[in-house]
């Protein structure tokens, strides 16, 4: 019975630049899966439908993603958890955290722009944690590059092997549809934003009925798949899981097309549940006692109701509603009335879930990023770090009425791992650190419109916050008094180092040869 709900689970993640088509695909997956009947013009102000997975109201102004959302929809017998993730680099920090929560990661690329910044250093965590990947190369009923120079180019700028299971036809004026390598069929384009296309079975390209569906486009075709099974190797889903070979589907998301294939093929290949790797052992999904670890905290689902919600990964085992699990890290036993499944926003209580599944818990401030839940074990999951951030500014209370609403709003989104609260030791303040300016504004509108406080920022030249410890309790205590004007605390009560320059750093770690400085919190 476990084993196979957990074999039909498929967890994963999409990721991409921004601007690549990232929500729109999620949004086609859903229509596909029959969780939603209309998709949501993402850019569109216009129509009030904006896309199901981007639901607070700065997403909906600016048109990006900025928080992770989670989804989960039945398709072809499995069930099908998706991770819509932020493009945008500023929030990096959430996307990194998402993928230790996932099998799996599909990217998305705009065939005209190719391969981008934000996706080659989201590329390095997956290739870090050996992350199996799929890439859906997207609009390619605009103009944009030759699909052999963009096939050249993923490999070259992701480091990894790729194998194309569909193929196009033309491409932007000349786009005819694609044909699917993997299902040998031919897929022809009508552009369709709200319904989806057919698809003809043709196993044999050398037919002349080939020319009858696309004309004079059938002879490049045919070159085109000879080229292909001479340069690239057949397909191995071996390599596939050991993250050594990317599977390359080519489609128009807007448009619905392509989607198809990609969701077919990932529903066969893409990996069930894998074991997680805690400090004390190595935990399989089919295990019968129950584990999880919250990956993502997030204030405010609901406006009306100031509460938080734990996304908790399960690891292993079944989780119930109303039993007891240990939170490890408080050495207390919790019990969840009304854990939730999502579909964006919308949420349902569920009875269970399994390894692979997602689950909201109701946070009344139980819960850290990181913290893990058993059936009694003593776990710690790892993976999930804070990096240090590269902008700080002093948050100041610009309404002295509101000064418990900003300290409530500010506590709450902290907790979500939008940005990192520091403490000045010498003089009290407040200090927030970011990845990017966006997230400031982010921040300074959430207080105002789910807390309603007031926050204005002053300007502060910081060049790193380092977490430090030091085995030698006397010698620790000697660099907090030496540096006293330089310590802060983090909101795990842990003490943080803020160096005005490379310079003082340098000499702080010259002078102080036994103290370890950290540039990520996890350590």
């Amino acid at each position: 019975m476990y084993e196979e709900e957990i074999h039909k689970r498929r967890t994963f993640a999409i990721i991409s630049h921004p601007d690549a088509g990232k929500t729109t695909l999620t949004e086609k997956m859903l229509l596909f899966g029959g969780a939603i009947h209309v998709a949501g013009a993402v850019k569109s102000n216009k129509i009030k439908k904006t896309a199901t997975s981007d639901w607070m109201e700065i997403e909906k102004q600016r048109g990006i993603s900025v928080a992770t959302s989670v989804m989960g929809f039945d398709y072809a017998g499995y069930k099908i958890n998706i991770l819509d993730t932020p493009g945008h680099q500023d929030f990096a920090e959430d996307t990194f955290r998402t993928l230790t929560a996932v099998d799996s990661v599909i990217i998305v690329v705009d065939c005209a722009k190719g391969v981008e910044m934000q996706t080659r250093r989201l590329m390095q965590v997956c290739r870090m944690r050996k992350t199996p990947i799929m890439i859906f190369v997207n609009k390619m009923d605009r103009e944009g590059k030759n699909p052999f120079d963009l096939l050249d180019e993923l490999e070259r700028e992701l480091q990894i092997g790729v194998c194309p299971l569909s193929f196009p036809i033309g491409i932007g004026q000349t786009f005819k549809g694609v044909y699917n390598i993997y299902e040998k069929n031919l897929n022809l384009y009508k552009p369709a934003k709200q319904t989806v296309g057919e698809s003809i079975k043709f196993t044999d390209i050398a037919s002349p009925d080939l020319e009858e569906h696309i004309g004079g486009q059938a002879a490049q075709l045919r070159q085109d798949l000879e080229l292909i099974g001479g340069v690239y190797d057949e397909f191995d889903r071996r390599r596939y899981l050991d993250a050594k070979v990317a599977p390359v589907f080519f489609g128009s998301a807007l448009n619905n097309f392509g989607i198809r294939e990609l969701l077919d093929c990932f529903v066969q290949i893409a990996p069930s549940p894998l074991p997680t790797v805690a400090v004390e052992r190595t935990v399989v999904p089919t295990e019968a006692g129950f584990s999880g670890f919250v990956f993502k905290i997030h204030a405010n689902m609901d406006p009306n109701h100031r509460s938080s919600i734990a996304f908790v990964k399960i690891c292993s085992g079944r989780f119930e509603r109303n039993a007891p699990y240990l939170h490890v890290r408080l050495g207390k036993q919790l019990k969840f009335s009304s854990p939730t499944a999502f579909m964006a926003q919308k949420k349902e209580t569920v009875d269970e879930a399994f390894a692979g599944d997602i689950v909201g818990l109701p946070d009344s401030g139980n819960f850290k990023i990181g913290d893990t839940l058993t059936e009694g074990e003593n776990l710690h999951f790892k993976g999930l770090p804070s990096f240090s951030p590269e902008m700080f500014k002093y948050i100041e209370n610009s309404d002295p009425m509101k000064s418990k609403q900003l300290n409530k709003g500010i506590e709450q989104l902290m907790g979500e791992g939008v940005a990192q609260l520091f403490v000045h030791q010498n003089n009290g303040r407040k200090i927030i650190g970011t990845v990017g300016q966006l997230q400031f504004e982010v921040i300074e509108y959430r207080l105002l419109h789910e807390y309603g406080a007031q926050c204005r920022w002053e300007p502060l030249s910081l060049y790193k916050a380092c977490w430090i410890e030091c085995d030698d309790p006397k010698e620790l205590e000697q660099f907090r008094r030496r540096k006293f004007q330089y310590m802060a605390k983090d909101i795990h009560d842990r003490d943080v180092f803020l160096a005005e320059s490379g310079y003082i750093l340098q000499m702080a770690q010259e002078e102080f040869k036994n103290i370890k400085f950290h540039f990520s919190s996890e350590f």
